[in-house]
């Protein structure tokens, strides 16, 4: 604050609450809608190249399931073997192992192809949401369940500066890592043959993807929960503005998730007050009729898949 001939050129008008209310609630929160919303959109459009279908996303091939597993066993069963960082850490794993299941499956007696890989997702995806449910059934306290029920839905209420890192740091490294494979990513849309022909290895490859994946997705879903539809609608409408090239592709898609997400938490926040809405009631409201719009006026991404 400067000052002039002792007297103070600039007097706040706020109060050290209103300060407080501001710098540590609602600044953290979004960025961290921010983040979580760049994050699920890189991996909606890394996998959709991976697998060659515009339908794919986290939550397609498992990875949002798997993650929600990991969180709900730790806010149910009340483990805490990494203190703060447990949920983070519980769905980090539950994604990294259920990634790893869908590949393990799509590979199995055969050659993995995109249509393996996603059937199998959703099978191992379908397995996982019933043992959350059965997790929640199983659980004999009202205030878990209830932690747990919300937790799923989406929401961004336990954003704070102490945990930004968890999403941030993935997101740094994941991003820098995918935009440097942006050759690689086009070459995966032509098929396994031209991939190869390029001198990526498609197998070895989508393993590496499928770990990135699972760090962004476990990040992501650690701390705002089961957010649907950014890793499907903002990939495609990036895709529809700028084309498939990656190169151009993940920073579009990166900013414009981080801005869905943070506008939908606002939405969430304004529209039953003083209630909070789950962010994912929102992101599915706004996401689906979208989505509905994008496959209507594009017809050939119906031919496509």
């Amino acid at each position: 604050m400067h000052q002039l001939s002792g007297e103070r050129i600039f007097e706040p008008t706020w109060t050290n609450a209103e300060e407080r209310i501001v710098w540590h609630i609602r600044v953290p929160r979004g960025v961290l809608a921010i983040l979580v919303g760049a994050s699920l959109s890189v991996v909606g459009a890394v996998l959709q190249a991976m697998v060659r279908n515009p339908l794919a996303d986290p939550t397609l091939l498992g990875g949002t399931a798997g993650a929600g597993f990991g969180a709900v066993a730790v806010i149910v069963l009340g483990v805490s073997w990494l203190g703060t960082y447990s949920l983070a850490a519980s769905a980090f794993l539950g994604a990294l192992i259920a990634f790893s299941l869908t590949f393990a499956l799509a590979g199995a007696r055969g050659r993995m192809t995109p249509a393996r890989l996603v059937l199998a997702g959703v099978a191992i995806g379908y397995v996982l949401t019933a043992a959350t449910s059965a997790l929640l059934f199983m659980s004999d306290s009202n205030g878990a369940f209830r932690a747990a029920m919300f937790w799923l839905a989406g929401g961004l209420g336990g954003a704070s500066w102490d945990r930004i890192v968890i999403p941030a740091v993935p997101l740094a490294v994941g991003s820098v890592y995918l935009m440097s494979q942006a050759r690689a990513l086009n070459a995966l849309l032509f098929g396994e043959e031209t991939a190869t022909s390029l001198g990526v290895s498609p197998e070895r490859f989508r393993r590496v993807l499928f770990v990135v994946a699972a760090l962004l997705t476990g990040a992501s879903v650690a701390l705002a929960g089961g957010v649907g539809f950014v890793g499907l609608v903002v990939p495609h409408a990036a895709r529809l503005i700028l084309g498939p090239d990656h190169a151009r592709l993940l920073p579009t898609a990166c900013l414009g998730g981080g801005l869905f997400l943070l506008w939908a938490d606002v939405l969430a926040r304004i529209i039953v007050q003083p209630q909070e809405l789950p962010i994912g009631v929102i992101t599915a409201l706004v996401g689906a009729p979208l989505f509905g719009l994008l496959l209507a006026r594009h017809s050939g991404l119906g031919h496509s898949l």
